[in-house]
C-alpha cells in the first residue's frame, strides 16, 4: 500500500429528508496520514463520513476519488480502495472470526471464481497485523470488545484498500481497549502507509493519534490543521460549549485539553 489516493469532499450538502445537516462542505483527507474528525454530538461527523464511504449520496457537491465522482465509480472498484469501518457493526449469528475476515474478500470475488492463495495470503496477512490469529476458530459473539473490534478491523484489512475509514472504532472500549485499536491503526499507518480517517471522542486521544485534525460545528469546519494548531480554548469552547485550559500532555508532547466545569471556574483564572 502507497497511500496515494486522494479522498476529497466538494461542496457537499448531506441532510436526511429535508433537514440538512452539512451545507456546502469541503474538505481533503490527507493522503497517507491519520485524520481524526472530531466534534459535538450531532455536529455532522458520521453523516461526512458515511458520505465518504458511499453510502449516503449528497443533496448537492460530490465526493471526489482519485478524481472522479465516487457515487458513479464501480462499487467494486471504490471497494477495493476504500474500507469501512461503520459504528457498532454486528456480525452474523455464530460466525467465526476466519469467516467474518473472510468477507473482506468481496471485492475480488467473480462469478464462478473460486477462493484463491491471494484470498488465504491476505486473510492470513490481516490475522497477523492484528493479532488475531489465534482466534481463528473462535465465533465472534465470544470474543471481548476489543478483541472484537480487532477482529473487525481485519476484515477491513483484508480488502486491501489503500483509505481506512473508522466511525467511532473505540465506542464502548474501556481505556486498554481504546489504546489498544488507535495503536494498531498507528502501526498499519507507519507500516503500509494505509490513509487513515476516522470519528474519535475523546479529544486527547485524538491529539495523540491524528496528524491531522478537522473539527466540525454546525455542519461546517470550525477549524483544521495539526492538533496543536485546532486545539485551543477558543476552538475547543465554538465547538462543544465548554472553557477549558490547553496544556501540553506529559507523554506525547501533544495538547491537552483539560475542561472546567463550573464548580472549578474559582480555581482557575481563565
Amino acid at each position: 500500500m502507497t497511500g496515494e489516493h486522494r479522498l476529497a469532499v466538494e461542496a457537499v450538502t448531506l441532510a436526511y429528508g429535508d433537514r440538512a445537516v452539512v451545507d456546502s462542505l469541503d474538505l481533503v483527507i490527507p493522503p497517507g496520514r491519520i485524520t481524526v474528525i472530531v466534534g459535538a454530538n450531532a455536529c455532522g461527523k458520521s453523516t461526512v463520513l458515511r458520505a465518504m464511504a458511499r453510502l449516503l449520496g449528497p443533496k448537492s457537491g460530490r465526493v471526489v476519488l482519485d478524481g472522479k465522482d465516487i457515487h458513479r465509480m464501480p462499487t467494486k472498484q471504490v471497494a477495493r480502495t476504500l474500507g469501512l469501518l461503520p459504528q457498532s457493526p454486528i456480525a452474523p449469528e455464530g460466525i467465526v472470526v476466519a469467516d467474518l475476515v473472510s468477507r473482506g474478500r468481496h471485492p475480488y470475488q467473480r462469478a464462478l471464481s473460486r477462493w484463491s492463495r491471494d484470498d488465504d495470503q491476505a486473510v492470513a496477512a490481516a490475522l497477523s497485523a492484528t493479532g488475531t490469529a489465534e482466534l481463528a476458530d473462535r465465533p465472534v459473539d465470544e470474543l471481548s470488545g476489543g478483541q472484537r473490534q480487532r477482529v473487525w478491523i481485519a476484515m477491513a484489512l483484508a480488502q486491501q484498500t489503500d483509505i481506512l475509514l473508522l466511525d467511532e472504532p473505540t465506542t464502548f472500549l474501556d481505556v486498554s481497549h481504546q489504546v489498544e485499536v488507535l495503536d494498531l491503526l498507528t502501526d498499519l499507518n507507519r507500516a503500509r502507509g494505509t490513509t487513515i480517517a476516522m470519528v474519535l471522542h475523546d479529544l486527547n486521544l485524538a491529539a495523540r493519534y491524528a496528524d491531522h485534525l478537522i473539527a466540525l460545528a454546525g455542519g461546517r469546519i470550525r477549524a483544521a490543521g495539526s492538533p496543536s494548531e485546532v486545539l485551543t480554548p477558543d476552538t475547543v469552547g465554538d465547538v462543544f460549549g465548554i472553557r477549558s485550559e490547553v496544556i501540553e500532555d506529559p507523554v506525547s508532547g501533544t495538547p491537552l485539553v483539560v475542561p472546567i466545569g463550573r464548580h472549578h471556574r474559582d480555581r482557575v483564572s481563565v
